[in-house]
């Protein structure tokens, strides 16, 4: 893993939801990280990768040794990298796109679907700070089943056992054992259990 300036203390405040100021010493270690997650992501998707050696792109990407049962079908884009945690038994099909400045965290057994597309910043409102970037953290709990073309925006937790319907578009939080469809997502049914 190439060391960038300053990556400690960027996670540090990116964690703790700060305001990256564009044009910030901050904000260049952020556009550094990426560079190291495009070089990643470009060597795991531009030929056929075993899970081995997919898990082990991963765990550069991360920073992290991702488990031994994390499964990941290509391709794959992290815009950072250096924020994500996987549990054991996570799946994500192909085609997914994570913006992981703000931290996404997949909890064990959670199947993420294909074209997936999991966001942690917005910009600033105001035109004159639109290069600011504020990010927040989206928790997916354990068990959590996304159909394909989910889109969950910054800040979000989706609870144990949710399901989130194909093509849905995440707003708001979502409770743990519920199935959630739509744009924005609603709450259309519960999960059977056991």
């Amino acid at each position: 893993m190439t060391h960038i300036a300053g990556l400690t203390e960027l996670l540090a405040t990116l964690n703790a939801g700060e305001v990256i100021p564009g044009g910030s010493a901050h904000h260049e270690a952020m556009h550094a990280t990426s560079q190291e997650a495009l070089r990643i992501t470009a060597q795991l998707n531009g030929s056929y990768q075993s899970p081995e050696q997919v898990r082990a792109l991963l765990s550069e990407l991360t920073g992290t040794k991702v488990p031994d049962s994390m499964q990941l079908f290509p391709p794959f884009s992290a815009d950072f990298g250096k924020n994500i945690s996987f549990g054991p038994e996570v799946f994500i099909n192909s085609g997914c796109r994570f913006q992981d400045q703000g931290g996404i965290s997949i909890g064990a057994g959670s199947l993420i679907g294909h074209n997936a597309v999991i966001t942690t910043l917005n910009h600033d409102m105001v035109p004159s700070r639109r290069a600011d970037m504020h990010p927040a953290n989206v928790v997916i709990g354990k068990g959590v089943w996304f159909g394909a073309n989910v889109t969950v925006l910054p800040g979000i937790s989706i609870g144990d056992g949710a399901v989130v319907g194909a093509g849905a578009v995440v707003t708001k939080d979502v409770a743990p054992n519920t199935v959630v469809v739509g744009v924005p997502a609603k709450q259309v049914a519960t999960v059977p259990l056991d």
